[in-house]
């Protein structure tokens, strides 16, 4: 078995493949992570992750200046259902669309839009940076498996996934009103919050993704 985890030109790839290097040696599950750019690749791996820092419009078009990498995404991830996880802008590219500085279409694969974080409380500065308390939507996931309310993550982001269907957020944060930190459906998951950054409560994650059969 082996994970691919997408480079285009976005996010902190390194620290993501150490991360699932670790959680996999911890575990004792057999597998390699690889990052790569190519299409071919991908569409081989077992398990495929999609990083993402920056703007929705920028990463979509990263994505897109790579030939055949949604194509191969495609195949993988919906035709043949591969586990896929997508990372802070990697989630928000499962949206149907983001709104930031402008409309732009996303990969279509949850119902929702990506929109700006606009806390209630105006003492709360955007970007949402920071530490923050989990509150867990979807207790059975097997993605949260060991994981409770008022565990930590880490985030850096100024928008957010809104959902057509609210059950397809597996967990959430309060800052300033609720905040998607983590969607999910079928063999499909992403998180705004960074795993590879958070501790514990990432490597569990990244660990319970490993071991994941949709």
């Amino acid at each position: 078995m082996f994970v691919a985890i997408i480079d285009y030109g976005s996010g902190n790839l390194r620290s993501a493949a150490k991360a699932f290097e670790r959680a996999a040696l911890e575990a004792h599950v057999n597998t390699g992570v690889q990052v790569t750019d190519r299409p071919d690749v991908v569409a081989g791996a077992d398990r495929i992750v999609l990083p993402g820092v920056g703007a929705f419009a920028d990463c979509k078009c990263g994505l897109l200046a790579i030939n055949g990498m949604v194509e191969a995404l495609t195949e993988a991830v919906i035709a043949k259902a591969r586990p896929f996880l997508g990372i802070c802008v990697g989630m928000q590219l499962m949206a149907r669309e983001g709104r930031e500085h402008g409309r732009h279409p996303g990969l279509g694969w949850i119902d929702g839009v990506v929109m700006p974080v606009r806390p209630a409380d105006p003492a709360l500065k955007v970007p949402h940076m920071g530490w923050n308390d989990l509150e867990i939507a979807a207790p059975a996931h097997p993605l949260l498996a060991g994981l409770s309310a008022g565990q930590h993550a880490y985030f850096v982001h100024s928008y957010h996934m809104a959902l057509e269907a609210p059950d397809l957020a597996l967990s959430t944060v309060c800052y300033g009103g609720t905040v998607t930190a983590m969607v999910g459906r079928d063999n499909l998951a992403g998180t705004q919050f960074h795993p590879e950054k958070s501790q514990a409560t990432g490597l569990r994650l990244i660990t319970n993704f490993l071991r994941w059969t949709p």
